[in-house]
């Protein structure tokens, strides 16, 4: 492999983006869309590509397995299994997986003549986009229609003339 699709493969890690990475790599900028491609392609850029991958989910513990970990979190949480809706605070058996769903706690102390009023304001992370991201994933959700099978074309020729191919 050369040094700049070495370059190319660095490049890649970064955002995952063929034609971005190639113009980063110093290729043409007015080619980049086709040599980025191109590159991943090449089996030994490719083969760096998916080593480097490995390395980084090693390094950093990141997976796709942890990562729709976090979202089925996100996703699947029942709300009263965290908030006591009587008090709106965090139910105090609540269990770890489901208050990684919570993405803040808010309380104001209003004080009044009569003693304090305690409000609270819990938010969870967005479960649609948690669901759509996990959907997305396993191939629940398509944006363009595959059709396959077999297709008998028949070609006519019916601009031609009478039986000498001329016309009158």
């Amino acid at each position: 492999m050369t040094k700049r699709q070495q370059r190319f493969v660095e490049e890649y890690l970064i955002d995952l983006n063929a034609t971005q990475a190639a113009i980063r790599a110093e290729y043409s900028i007015k080619n980049a869309d086709k040599i980025g491609p191109g590159l991943i392609g090449k089996s030994r850029v490719k083969e760096a590509i998916e080593k480097a991958l490995a390395a980084r989910s090693r390094r950093t513990g990141i997976t796709q397995d942890r990562v729709l970990n976090e979202l089925a979190k996100v996703a699947f949480l029942n709300a009263t299994d965290v908030i006591n809706m009587d008090e709106a605070a965090v139910r105090c058996d609540a269990n770890r997986d489901d208050t990684a769903a919570i993405a803040s706690i808010k309380v104001k102390t209003i004080p009044t003549e009569a003693g304090n009023i305690v409000e609270r304001e819990i938010k969870t992370y967005d479960k649609i986009k948690a669901l759509e991201l996990i959907g997305k994933h396993i191939g629940l959700f398509s944006d363009s229609l595959r059709l396959s099978g077999e297709v008998s074309v028949k070609i006519v020729d019916d601009i031609g003339g009478e039986e000498n191919g001329e016309g009158q």
